[in-house]
């Protein structure tokens, strides 16, 4: 299996793509950038210098995903989402100078495993999403989200739980805290705020 680039595609010499990666039409991907195996990215999707990302991870079009965030193997990143990288962002200094790269301070936005983010959701840096979490299409993400999180809004607040299939779990009536997959079966514990995949 062999990387497949699109001839509109831009890939600097130096990004590092992994086997069975295939990158479309118009998308950019920046000097030290790394792809795992099998990764999938959209029309006009950009990938910053130096960000990593991990194994089968789709990026839809024209998300924009800037430095150094880190994504995890099986994470999606949906139309036009965007990982944002400057708390503080300004194109002037106080004197009213244009910043430069030495100037500020790339913050990273953190992707677990099996994350998704939705169409035109915004995550603001630096923040974590945690594992098998889900952004909801448009949220603005500006804390912390926790493993098997549903967050919603602006700014994105947890509005429930989802498992590995993406559904909503539901949780069970004669067991409060536990959660069950409508899709697998498979039960969740709840601790204090927590998600916890019963084993």
């Amino acid at each position: 299996m062999t990387v497949r680039i699109q001839p509109t595609a831009q890939v600097d010499a130096g990004a590092e793509l992994g086997e069975g990666t295939t990158v479309w039409e118009l998308a950019q991907i920046r000097e030290r950038a790394r792809l795992g195996r099998g990764c999938n990215v959209g029309r006009g999707v950009y990938v910053g210098p130096g960000v990593r990302i991990g194994d089968h991870v789709k990026l839809q079009n024209h998300a924009l995903v800037y430095e150094p965030a880190e994504l995890a193997d099986g994470v999606f990143v949906g139309p036009a989402a965007v990982l944002t990288n400057d708390y503080f962002p300004r194109a002037v200094d106080p004197d009213g100078r244009p910043k430069r790269a030495g100037d500020w301070e790339p913050v990273a936005v953190r992707v677990a495993e099996g994350a998704s983010l939705g169409a035109r959701s915004v995550c603001v840096a630096p923040v974590r999403v945690g594992r098998w979490a889900m952004v909801a299409a448009g949220a603005v993400v500006t804390r912390d989200v926790p493993d098997f999180a549903l967050v919603a809004g602006v700014p994105a607040r947890r509005i429930g739980w989802v498992g590995r299939s993406g559904e909503r779990l539901a949780e069970r009536p004669d067991e409060p805290g536990v959660w069950s997959c409508p899709a697998s079966g498979e039960l969740y514990d709840e601790k204090d705020g927590t998600l916890f995949e019963r084993r």
